[in-house]
């Protein structure tokens, strides 16, 4: 894949563990084989739960594993004016709308009573809409995508390019799984600004990513991220959804699993190269 651009975009929030590990290894590993360019990206817009010891560790163990990166690395909580324009531009293409339920509020309006079960989208259970129509002002409100009026918008067919194992091929985005099992997703959260759909869309095409190397837990929100770059007429890469490290519950691993970071195996002698053989590489 000529000029080919991969990244791998960790949050600070915690220590790397053996799933961070597997996804920058497989983003390196691909964009070596082309030819191509790996970036490091920093996705640091939660600011409260964002420590520069973690930051400073995860560069650390990366350089361990063997990767290098252009510096300076691209930091989310730099771009937030970007962030700002992009909403202000779907806001005045009538896109957007502010919302002001809590996740109480959102919890009671979906435990009405109602036909058939509440679906569960990328987010979690699909937003029951309550905000659409109340026209509140947007200062101290989260901001949520109207899908419906986004999806009028829309003259052509959305599509995925997919090159990972699980899902390889160009597949049609359905318009009514956006409607009905997606909804009006958050594109800025009030205490942040932004959202990670928002952030990470904006961010790979400031950063000219060509192939967006993921784990496959993120697969079914990949339809918000390609209805985004349409709407805001940004280039759609292509994607690699890699397989989940778990743990030996079978449960996909998360920052509190420390028991697995990789300054544990640093500490305790692993190389390099065992790591590799550890992951199935």
């Amino acid at each position: 894949m000529a000029g080919l651009i991969t990244r791998f975009a960790p949050s600070p929030t915690g220590p790397l563990h053996l799933g961070h590990a597997f996804s920058a290894l497989t983003a390196w590993d691909i964009a070596r084989a082309e030819g191509g360019e790996f970036l490091l990206r920093i996705e640091d817009i939660d600011q409260p739960r964002c420590r520069p010891e973690y930051e400073t560790g995860l560069k650390d163990d990366l350089q361990w594993l063997g990767l290098s990166w252009p510096e300076p690395a691209m930091r989310q909580s730099n771009r937030l004016p970007a962030y700002q324009a992009a909403l202000e531009r779907l806001t005045a293409m009538g896109q957007t709308y502010a919302c002001t339920c809590t996740r109480a509020d959102i919890r009671a309006a979906l435990s009405a009573p109602q036909e058939g079960a509440t679906p569960i989208g990328p987010d979690g259970p699909v937003y029951p809409g309550t905000c659409r129509h109340a026209g509140h002002p947007s200062r101290g409100a989260a901001i949520r995508l109207n899908m419906a009026a986004a999806l009028a918008h829309l003259t052509a067919p959305l599509v995925i390019t997919e090159t990972g194992p699980l899902h390889p091929g160009r597949h049609s985005i359905d318009p009514d799984h956006l409607l009905t099992h997606v909804g009006d997703i958050v594109l800025a959260r009030r205490d942040i600004g932004t959202s990670y759909h928002l952030a990470v869309v904006l961010d790979d095409a400031a950063q000219g990513v060509t192939l967006v190397t993921r784990g496959a837990d993120l697969y079914e929100a990949t339809p918000i991220h390609i209805l985004l770059q349409r709407l805001l007429d940004l280039h759609h890469p292509a994607y690699h959804h890699h397989r989940l490290i778990r743990d030996d519950t079978g449960k996909r691993l998360a920052k509190r699993d420390d028991a697995r970071a990789l300054s544990k195996y640093r500490a305790e002698g692993l190389s390099p190269a065992a790591m590799r053989r550890l992951l199935g590489l």
